[in-house]
Protein backbone atom coordinates (compact mmCIF):
# COMPACT_ATOMS: atom_id res chain seq x y z
CA UNK A 1 0.00 0.00 0.00
CA UNK A 2 1.59 3.59 -1.39
CA UNK A 3 0.44 6.18 1.50
CA UNK A 4 1.62 9.97 0.76
CA UNK A 5 2.01 12.20 3.89
CA UNK A 6 1.91 15.95 3.89
CA UNK A 7 2.62 18.42 6.11
CA UNK A 8 1.85 21.93 5.39
CA UNK A 9 3.43 24.67 7.90
CA UNK A 10 3.75 28.40 7.70
CA UNK A 11 5.90 28.48 4.88
CA UNK A 12 7.00 25.00 3.75
CA UNK A 13 5.70 21.68 2.43
CA UNK A 14 6.94 17.99 3.96
CA UNK A 15 6.12 14.99 2.29
CA UNK A 16 6.91 11.04 3.36
CA UNK A 17 6.19 7.86 0.48
CA UNK A 18 4.91 5.37 2.38
CA UNK A 19 5.01 1.27 1.60
CA UNK A 20 3.96 -0.57 3.99
CA UNK A 21 4.77 1.17 6.86
CA UNK A 22 8.77 1.58 5.29
CA UNK A 23 9.91 5.16 4.70
CA UNK A 24 10.40 5.71 0.71
CA UNK A 25 10.81 9.20 0.02
CA UNK A 26 11.01 11.81 2.08
CA UNK A 27 11.95 15.58 1.69
CA UNK A 28 11.09 19.39 2.58
CA UNK A 29 10.44 22.44 0.79
CA UNK A 30 10.43 26.26 2.40
CA UNK A 31 9.87 29.25 0.50
CA UNK A 32 13.03 31.95 1.03
CA UNK A 33 13.25 35.49 -0.55
CA UNK A 34 15.07 33.53 -3.85
CA UNK A 35 12.73 31.01 -4.10
CA UNK A 36 9.72 31.64 -6.57
CA UNK A 37 6.40 32.70 -4.09
CA UNK A 38 4.35 29.44 -5.37
CA UNK A 39 7.36 27.06 -5.10
CA UNK A 40 4.75 25.29 -2.65
CA UNK A 41 2.34 25.08 -5.34
CA UNK A 42 5.00 23.54 -7.55
CA UNK A 43 5.90 21.43 -5.66
CA UNK A 44 2.46 19.94 -4.99
CA UNK A 45 2.09 19.19 -8.35
CA UNK A 46 5.21 17.45 -8.60
CA UNK A 47 4.36 15.04 -5.77
CA UNK A 48 0.68 14.50 -6.75
CA UNK A 49 1.94 13.21 -9.95
CA UNK A 50 4.90 11.02 -9.16
CA UNK A 51 2.77 7.60 -8.97
CA UNK A 52 -0.28 6.28 -7.96
CA UNK A 53 -1.27 6.60 -4.07
CA UNK A 54 -3.64 4.35 -2.28
CA UNK A 55 -3.82 7.10 0.38
CA UNK A 56 -3.04 10.71 1.16
CA UNK A 57 -2.84 11.78 4.67
CA UNK A 58 -2.68 15.36 5.14
CA UNK A 59 -1.73 17.40 8.05
CA UNK A 60 -1.98 21.07 8.74
CA UNK A 61 -0.14 23.08 10.50
CA UNK A 62 -1.01 26.28 9.24
CA UNK A 63 -2.00 28.90 11.84
CA UNK A 64 -5.66 29.78 11.03
CA UNK A 65 -8.01 27.57 13.46
CA UNK A 66 -9.54 27.91 17.02
CA UNK A 67 -10.09 25.58 19.99
CA UNK A 68 -13.32 24.89 21.15
CA UNK A 69 -15.17 21.66 23.31
CA UNK A 70 -15.81 18.81 22.08
CA UNK A 71 -19.74 18.62 21.30
CA UNK A 72 -19.59 22.01 20.20
CA UNK A 73 -21.84 21.69 16.89
CA UNK A 74 -22.22 25.48 15.43
CA UNK A 75 -20.31 24.41 12.24
CA UNK A 76 -21.38 27.26 10.41
CA UNK A 77 -19.80 29.90 13.58
CA UNK A 78 -16.49 28.39 12.45
CA UNK A 79 -14.90 30.74 9.80
CA UNK A 80 -15.92 33.79 12.46
CA UNK A 81 -14.22 31.96 15.34
CA UNK A 82 -11.35 31.39 13.58
CA UNK A 83 -11.63 35.68 12.06
CA UNK A 84 -10.90 36.22 16.10
CA UNK A 85 -7.48 34.76 15.75
CA UNK A 86 -6.67 35.29 12.03
CA UNK A 87 -7.89 36.40 8.57
CA UNK A 88 -10.14 33.88 7.37
CA UNK A 89 -11.29 34.00 3.53
CA UNK A 90 -14.23 31.66 2.90
CA UNK A 91 -13.71 32.05 -0.81
CA UNK A 92 -9.96 30.48 -0.84
CA UNK A 93 -10.12 28.42 2.20
CA UNK A 94 -11.65 25.01 2.98
CA UNK A 95 -13.45 24.91 6.75
CA UNK A 96 -12.13 21.56 8.28
CA UNK A 97 -12.91 19.88 11.61
CA UNK A 98 -10.81 17.97 13.71
CA UNK A 99 -11.63 15.90 17.24
CA UNK A 100 -9.86 15.18 20.04
CA UNK A 101 -11.56 12.59 22.52
CA UNK A 102 -8.49 12.21 24.61
CA UNK A 103 -9.27 15.96 25.79
CA UNK A 104 -12.87 16.53 24.99
CA UNK A 105 -11.42 19.10 22.58
CA UNK A 106 -11.82 20.01 18.89
CA UNK A 107 -10.04 22.46 16.37
CA UNK A 108 -11.66 24.12 13.41
CA UNK A 109 -9.46 25.28 10.97
CA UNK A 110 -8.92 26.40 7.27
CA UNK A 111 -7.36 24.92 4.11
CA UNK A 112 -6.39 26.40 1.16
CA UNK A 113 -9.33 25.62 -1.43
CA UNK A 114 -6.75 25.36 -3.94
CA UNK A 115 -4.75 22.85 -2.52
CA UNK A 116 -7.60 21.10 -1.44
CA UNK A 117 -9.18 20.74 -4.81
CA UNK A 118 -5.76 19.44 -6.22
CA UNK A 119 -5.48 16.54 -4.13
CA UNK A 120 -9.12 15.77 -3.70
CA UNK A 121 -9.66 15.71 -7.31
CA UNK A 122 -7.00 12.16 -7.49
CA UNK A 123 -10.13 10.03 -6.40
CA UNK A 124 -7.71 8.96 -3.63
CA UNK A 125 -9.21 8.49 0.05
CA UNK A 126 -7.93 11.75 1.72
CA UNK A 127 -7.24 12.33 5.11
CA UNK A 128 -7.28 15.54 6.69
CA UNK A 129 -5.83 16.99 10.36
CA UNK A 130 -4.41 19.76 12.11
CA UNK A 131 -1.28 19.38 13.48
CA UNK A 132 -2.48 20.51 16.88
CA UNK A 133 -4.72 17.70 17.03
CA UNK A 134 -2.32 15.32 15.83
CA UNK A 135 0.18 16.99 18.62
CA UNK A 136 -1.84 16.56 21.12
CA UNK A 137 -3.42 12.69 20.29
CA UNK A 138 0.57 11.99 20.84
CA UNK A 139 1.42 13.39 24.28
CA UNK A 140 2.29 11.45 27.47
CA UNK A 141 1.30 13.56 30.37
CA UNK A 142 0.62 13.58 34.38
CA UNK A 143 -1.29 15.62 36.48
CA UNK A 144 1.24 17.97 36.89
CA UNK A 145 1.70 21.78 35.45
CA UNK A 146 3.73 20.91 31.87
CA UNK A 147 4.23 22.75 28.30
CA UNK A 148 4.71 20.58 25.18
CA UNK A 149 6.33 22.52 22.57
CA UNK A 150 6.76 21.50 19.27
CA UNK A 151 9.23 22.87 16.72
CA UNK A 152 8.76 23.64 13.05
CA UNK A 153 11.00 25.74 10.46
CA UNK A 154 10.29 29.14 11.41
CA UNK A 155 7.40 28.35 13.75
CA UNK A 156 5.79 26.22 16.90
CA UNK A 157 3.33 25.28 18.46
CA UNK A 158 2.91 24.69 22.16
CA UNK A 159 0.00 22.99 24.82
CA UNK A 160 -0.37 24.29 28.17
CA UNK A 161 -1.88 21.57 30.11
CA UNK A 162 -2.75 21.29 33.80
CA UNK A 163 -4.62 18.40 35.75
CA UNK A 164 -4.93 16.68 32.13
CA UNK A 165 -6.70 19.37 30.90
CA UNK A 166 -5.76 21.72 28.16
CA UNK A 167 -5.43 25.25 29.42
CA UNK A 168 -3.92 26.73 26.14
CA UNK A 169 -2.43 26.02 22.58
CA UNK A 170 -1.18 28.08 20.39
CA UNK A 171 0.50 28.14 17.13
CA UNK A 172 3.19 30.76 16.07
CA UNK A 173 4.82 31.88 12.90
CA UNK A 174 7.61 33.78 13.69
CA UNK A 175 11.33 34.56 12.60
CA UNK A 176 13.41 34.19 15.50
CA UNK A 177 14.07 31.98 18.30
CA UNK A 178 14.00 34.67 20.69
CA UNK A 179 10.46 35.04 19.50
CA UNK A 180 9.57 31.24 20.98
CA UNK A 181 10.85 31.97 23.93
CA UNK A 182 9.60 35.34 25.01
CA UNK A 183 5.91 33.73 23.80
CA UNK A 184 6.78 30.39 26.03
CA UNK A 185 7.11 32.61 28.88
CA UNK A 186 4.91 35.30 28.42
CA UNK A 187 2.51 32.44 28.64
CA UNK A 188 3.70 30.82 31.61
CA UNK A 189 3.33 33.82 33.52
CA UNK A 190 -0.24 34.92 32.18
CA UNK A 191 -1.12 31.18 33.51
CA UNK A 192 0.35 31.42 36.94
CA UNK A 193 2.24 28.40 35.77
CA UNK A 194 5.66 28.65 38.17
CA UNK A 195 8.96 27.86 36.26
CA UNK A 196 10.15 25.46 39.06
CA UNK A 197 6.74 23.55 39.51
CA UNK A 198 6.40 23.24 35.41
CA UNK A 199 7.66 20.41 33.65
CA UNK A 200 8.71 21.75 29.55
CA UNK A 201 8.83 18.80 26.52
CA UNK A 202 10.42 19.81 23.34
CA UNK A 203 9.59 17.59 19.87
CA UNK A 204 10.27 18.18 16.22
CA UNK A 205 13.18 20.44 14.73
CA UNK A 206 14.90 20.80 18.18
CA UNK A 207 18.62 20.50 16.78
CA UNK A 208 17.35 23.55 13.91
CA UNK A 209 16.43 25.58 17.13
CA UNK A 210 19.22 24.93 19.49
CA UNK A 211 19.52 28.63 20.40
CA UNK A 212 15.72 28.46 21.58
CA UNK A 213 16.36 25.25 23.45
CA UNK A 214 19.74 26.20 25.01
CA UNK A 215 17.84 29.51 26.16
CA UNK A 216 15.05 27.94 27.63
CA UNK A 217 17.13 25.58 29.84
CA UNK A 218 18.91 28.72 31.26
CA UNK A 219 15.51 29.96 33.11
CA UNK A 220 13.93 26.38 33.27
CA UNK A 221 14.26 23.63 35.48
CA UNK A 222 12.97 20.52 34.30
CA UNK A 223 13.16 20.20 30.05
CA UNK A 224 13.44 17.19 28.34
CA UNK A 225 13.69 16.23 24.73
CA UNK A 226 11.19 14.40 23.82
CA UNK A 227 11.87 13.86 19.90
CA UNK A 228 14.78 15.15 17.70
CA UNK A 229 13.21 15.18 14.10
CA UNK A 230 15.66 13.39 11.58
CA UNK A 231 15.78 12.16 8.25
CA UNK A 232 13.01 10.18 7.51
CA UNK A 233 11.67 10.21 10.92
CA UNK A 234 8.96 13.35 11.47
CA UNK A 235 7.56 13.85 14.82
CA UNK A 236 4.11 15.02 13.14
CA UNK A 237 4.02 12.47 9.99
CA UNK A 238 5.32 9.80 11.97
Amino acid sequence: MNVLNLLFTKDGLIYQIVKNKNILEEKSYFVTEETPANLIEEKLDDILIKQRFDEIQIISALNHFTLMPEGFSEHEAGFDLIAFNAPADRNKEELMLSINKKFNIQFYYTFPKHYYKKIKELAVPVHFNFSGEKFLSSLNNKNNKEIHINLYHNQCEFFAIDQKKVILYNNLDVNSEVDFLYFIMFTLSKLGFGINDTNFFAYGETTENETFISELQKFVRNLKIVFDNVPNKNFILN
